[in-house]
């Protein structure tokens, strides 16, 4: 048995994206934002998560842009680090040891080389307080740094980042704790408090939400929990300040935010409509209502021409300055009342659950990103407390992923309740489901349990629904000669019970010759194929709560839970309780591909897993203190590639990977130690020393331009080495999203010439043997010259005796050269002008 230390706990999908305000960069391109241990980066044009950053090993708590470069931000995490990230690759530069919780963090301009951060402070058992301190950047060229030099600005603080802002060039900052407002002045050295009654007379509650100061003048605006906001002034006094309030929202202001330039100033709350008030015409406003989930957080990009809202339906929305949606990031949405197991789709692997209210999200978990949504109410849902309307309470899905039923019900008045059972059929063309049958009260109450039946060679589809009524109905696909869903039908083929005892549960076995329901404290074998009553198991006391058949080699155990906490595997073969243990098991469910059995156990409110084959006597793992709490929902979710190089303690995870769903609705999942290896190796093998961060073409190109720098009269053939296959830089250039890289063409072009051998001494080589060819024909035509002057010279000299013959001047190289020159031109033109005239 192996406990937790190979295999780590983390928040890896679907976690949420509204816990901290994201982060718009200078361009105004890209979204950054907190994810669990994780900070995500996405294009706002294409709603695309284009990098993955890594690092944390706690929940992220803030991201901030580095002041002194427009391409690197700062991030804080409870794991006590502050980290220096390249954005633009997803490369981290450094990380400062902070060795406390960060909670926020904030940076100014004006404060070169300092970040200002949150952390608790010390307490002897009361409530947890908070400290804002200024945290100086060590200048050193580690990767790793402690941080020494830190010092305390402000005490009493809050660790929510919208009760804290800097003013106007950073002169200045100012704090909310509830009903105190408090404003530190740097060079001063000393702040002031304005303190607020608790209510007025209206009844009005004056405890401050959010907080947020103006980039061009000395003034805060402040939102309040009765749904005002107050502009205050001449706060620098202690007791001359002003304040104007302004009134829209009908509840609590959730965030609060300045425009660049500060002539706007947005707002917004659980109306979700985003406000735009006119700075100095408060009477003038833009709304931008229907957003969707309350709004969360406000965030303006540094050129103002984008905004962005965090909802609490874990979603961001893109808006432009114009007041226009550009795009919407979908995150997993955390339903209220989640009643639906979690399931994966056997087409797209995307994991599907409750969603918005009477809708089912289909979650994709590689590219942790929603897919889409699946109206099953097909109803408008009204936002009203105390109204009963209708939710999805069961779904499940056959073995092909071809048909999908769901049960949805709603409570009319206390003795009434109203139930529709729907079978929807996959749509090729659609690449959706589409609704195939509604069966209005399939049973006489409430429905406790739905499951398929595994798909046999040449058998029609068939699905099992128990209610309260005491029985349990098969319905049955008909047969269609035509072999076209769209005309299928389903009836209900079989009605079941057993001594009129209710049933709570109901599994099939992996090959579905087996069926076990479970009456109270007795499970029933059947067989599907006659619904002949095999046998009855009834020796553990309690009502049995969850069954599970076992797989492959262990295809002929049956497991169970009961409610008096007790754990027991029975043996099909001979019908006898092959084991029981004691244990509080809140769920439990068997991998697809192993024989391996996942129970999650409650003890003294904390849940652990327990990972064991119902053949052997030992665990194969265990995990204590997951989380608070029961937990209720999990789902084994296949890899796409096996996972190899486990070692032997982690490899009930080669094949899938389990995920499960916290009290507090956050997606959970078990990373083991050679998947976080292979997700932090591009990271480490890309940083480098001087804290710059570098391409994969800088890998693929920089070394051969830094040679022909070095040498640039090297042999043309030296220095060639060439580039590995499958290496790290090349896979992550071609990892990297279209939409982010220049064109094609660019890329193209400097990528051959980059690889070209360069033809200067080419090209000087060719000079120089063009100079010899001509200085070889000037030569041989000056030979040519001499002899002629020569043959010239005897003709005189025999003519005119030897006296001229001494007379004669004798040419220099020059002149005979310049003479060779003229006699080569063309003097056709003079012949022309003679004639002419």
């Amino acid at each position: 048995m192996v406990e937790q230390g190979e295999i780590r706990v983390v928040h890896r999908g679907g976690s949420k994206i509204n816990f901290r305000p994201p982060l718009i960069t200078n361009d105004s391109k890209f979204l950054l934002c907190a994810s669990g241990e994780c900070i995500k980066v996405f294009s706002t044009s294409t709603e695309e998560c284009i990098h993955d950053m890594q690092g944390h090993t706690d929940r992220v708590t803030g991201i901030i842009h580095n002041p002194s470069n427009q391409l690197q931000v700062y991030s804080c995490s409870e794991d006590g680090t502050v980290r220096l990230w390249d954005f633009t690759d997803g490369i981290l530069i450094k990380t400062f040891l902070i060795n406390c919780p960060v909670f926020s963090i904030y940076a100014t301009a004006e404060h070169v080389g300092v970040l200002f951060i949150i952390i608790p402070v010390a307490s002897n058992g009361a409530a947890e307080m908070f400290q804002l301190v200024a945290f100086h950047l060590p200048r050193c060229g580690d990767q790793v740094v402690e941080a020494l030099d830190m010092s305390a600005v402000l005490s009493s603080v809050t660790s929510n980042p919208g009760s804290t802002a800097f003013g106007r060039g950073g002169e200045y900052i100012a704090t909310a704790n509830g009903l105190q407002l408090e404003v530190y002045f740097f060079k001063k050295q000393k702040s002031n408090r304005i303190l607020l009654s608790k209510s007025t007379k209206k009844g009005a509650k004056n405890d401050i939400t959010c907080i947020a100061c103006h980039p061009k003048e000395d003034c805060i605006a402040t939102g309040h929990a009765d749904g005002k906001i107050r502009l205050w002034r001449n706060f620098d006094q202690k007791k001359d300040y002003t304040f104007r309030t302004m009134h829209w929202h009908h509840t609590a202001v959730n965030s609060v935010r300045f425009t660049p330039e500060g002539t706007n100033l947005l707002s917004g709350g659980v109306e979700s409509v985003l406000v735009q008030w006119r700075f100095k015409q408060e009477n003038q406003k833009d709304f931008l209502p229907r957003l969707g989930g309350a709004i969360t957080h406000i965030t303006v990009s540094p050129d103002g021409s984008l905004f962005c809202t965090s909802h609490s339906d874990n979603k961001i929305t893109v808006i432009q300055s114009c007041v226009k949606v550009s795009a919407v990031i979908q995150g997993l949405v955390k339903s209220d009342s989640a009643r639906v197991d979690l399931m994966i789709d056997p087409r797209s692997k995307a994991l599907v659950l409750n969603g918005k209210p009477g809708h089912l999200q289909f979650y994709s978990l590689r590219r942790d990103k929603q897919l889409y949504n699946l109206d099953i109410v097909q109803q408008e849902y009204i936002h009203e407390a105390g109204l009963d309307q209708f939710e999805v309470v069961k779904a499940a899905f056959d073995t092909n992923g071809k048909w999908l039923a769901t049960v949805e019900e709603r409570r009319l008045k206390e003795s009434e309740l109203e139930i529709n059972l729907k079978l929807w059929a996959y749509d090729e063309q659609t690449q959706s489901f589409v609704l195939n049958i509604t069966v209005s009260a399939p049973h006489e109450h409430r429905l406790t349990a739905m499951c398929f039946s595994p798909a046999m060679e040449g058998g029609a589809a068939m699905l099992l629904t128990a209610g309260q009524d005491g029985q349990f109905k098969a319905w049955l696909l008909a047969d269609q000669p035509d072999n076209k869903e769209e005309g299928a039908s389903w009836s209900c083929d079989f009605v079941g019970s057993y001594h009129s005892l209710e049933p709570r549960c109901c599994c099939f076995s992996a090959d579905g010759s087996l069926l076990a329901v479970s009456f109270q404290e007795v499970i029933t074998v059947w067989n599907p194929a006659s619904w002949d009553l095999l046998t009855t198991l009834s020796q553990p006391p309690g009502a049995v709560r969850d069954l599970c058949f076992g797989r492959f080699s262990c295809s002929k155990y049956l497991l169970g839970t009961t409610a008096k906490n007790q754990l027991c595997c029975w043996n099909l073969l001979t019908c006898s309780l092959e084991w029981s243990t004691s244990a509080d098991v809140s769920r439990l469910l068997s991998e697809p591909l192993s024989e391996n059995v996942a129970a999650f156990c409650c003890q003294d409110g904390v849940s652990s897993l327990v990972v064991f084959k119902p053949s052997e006597p030992r665990p194969l793992f265990l995990h204590r203190a997951l989380c608070k709490g029961k937990v209720l929902q999990a789902a084994f979710a296949p890899r796409d590639e096996m996972l190899d190089g486990c070692e032997e303690s982690s490899q009930w995870l080669n094949r899938s990977q389990l995920y499960f769903l916290t009290p507090g609705a956050d997606l959970m999942t078990f990373l083991t130690k050679v998947e976080e290896e292979r997700l932090m190796a591009p990271a480490n093998q890309l940083v480098i020393d001087d804290s710059v961060a570098v391409t994969p073409f800088h890998l693929l190109l920089g070394k051969h331009r830094e040679q022909k720098k070095q040498d640039p009269h090297r042999a043309p053939t030296q220095g060639r080495s060439q580039l590995p296959q499958g290496s790290i830089a090349i896979k992550e250039l071609l990892h990297t999203p279209a939409h982010v890289l220049p064109s094609a063409s660019f890329l193209c072009s400097m990528f051959v010439h980059s690889l070209l051998i360069s033809n200067s001494e080419h090209r000087e080589t060719k000079e120089t043997s063009e100079e010899e060819m001509e200085m070889e024909s000037e030569k041989e035509d000056s030979e040519e010259e001499e002899t002629e002057q020569n043959a010239s010279r005897q003709d005189a000299v025999t003519k005119q005796g030897p006296a001229e013959e001494a007379t004669a001047p004798a040419l220099t190289k020059a002149q005979e050269k310049e003479l060779r020159r003229v006699k080569k031109m063309d003097h056709s033109w003079l012949s022309s002008l003679i004639d002419s005239q």
